[in-house]
């Protein structure tokens, strides 16, 4: 009987610590760390990864030296001189090629006007298109020829000799050329046109004219005191003849010539 009590007073008190456990007050978990505020060092591992504006890679990026702003104006001519040697070439001439040596000097009295007086000998040799035909017997058989200088002296237009004039320039465009993203080339792009005295060899004799001449022309700055200059023109005037006794020539040259500026300092714009 005791046994038997003895028993049941244990099976009523072994669930008594199971739920004085679980009746106990749980422990508070530890509390998570706080966000660590990023550091200087950080903010910039980010931007060394990557991590910047479009206006920052533009100021970062590798062209940042190689390609820089260009303004104003490298090459002055305002109140300088230009004094210019060329050699000139005619172009599309049916009877004499000429090559012409001769030079040109110009003053600037601002940055887009400028006064020149020009002049130059002229060397003509016959044209490789000229020809001499001549017709043989009653059939009209034509025979055909390279000329000689004698067959064509005196006798053949655009045997010019001496050549002279005053022209007026106007250069309103200025500009600048990049060169494989390295260096920048300036120039100028200008139209010429004056009077032109031309001396030539007529029929049997040396005659003066006067005609005009019209044309375009570009520089190329090397540096500060010197280009290198090119033009175009059409030289126009009137010439004594054997049949019919005047024609009218239209002469295209082709120049190409260096300039050399003084005084030579002129400070940037």
């Amino acid at each position: 009987m005791k046994t038997a009590a003895r028993l049941l007073l244990a099976l009523c008190l072994a669930p008594v610590p199971a739920l004085a456990q679980d009746a106990a007050p749980a422990t508070p978990a530890p509390a998570a760390p706080a966000p660590a505020k990023p550091s200087a060092s950080s903010s910039s591992s980010e931007q060394e990864a990557g991590d910047v504006s479009e206006v920052d890679k533009d100021r970062l990026g590798p062209l940042r030296e190689r390609v820089r702003p260009v303004s104003g104006h490298l090459f002055l001519k305002k109140g300088r001189f230009e004094l210019s040697p060329s050699a000139t070439l005619s172009v599309k001439d049916a009877f004499f090629t000429k090559y012409i040596l001769g030079g040109a000097l110009t003053y600037h009295p601002t940055e887009t006007f400028g006064v020149s007086l020009r002049a130059g000998y002229s060397i003509p040799t016959v044209a490789g298109a000229a020809q001499i035909c001549t017709f043989s017997g009653g059939d009209g058989t034509r025979g055909c020829r390279a000329p000689t200088y004698n067959d064509l002296d005196g006798a053949a237009p655009g045997q010019i000799t001496l050549l002279g004039g005053v022209d007026l320039q106007w250069a309103p465009i200025y500009g600048k050329v990049s060169l494989l993203s390295e260096q920048f080339v300036h120039f100028d792009l200008y139209g010429i046109g004056g009077a032109t005295a031309v001396q030539y060899r007529g029929p049997g004799a040396t005659e003066l004219t006067v005609g005009g001449n019209v044309g375009v022309g570009m520089r190329f700055f090397l540096n500060r005191w010197m280009t290198l200059r090119t033009e175009f023109r059409d030289l126009i005037y009137v010439e004594k003849a054997i049949n019919p006794t005047t024609t009218l020539r239209n002469q295209l040259l082709f120049e190409l010539g260096v300039s050399f500026f003084f005084p030579s300092a002129n400070p940037e714009s």
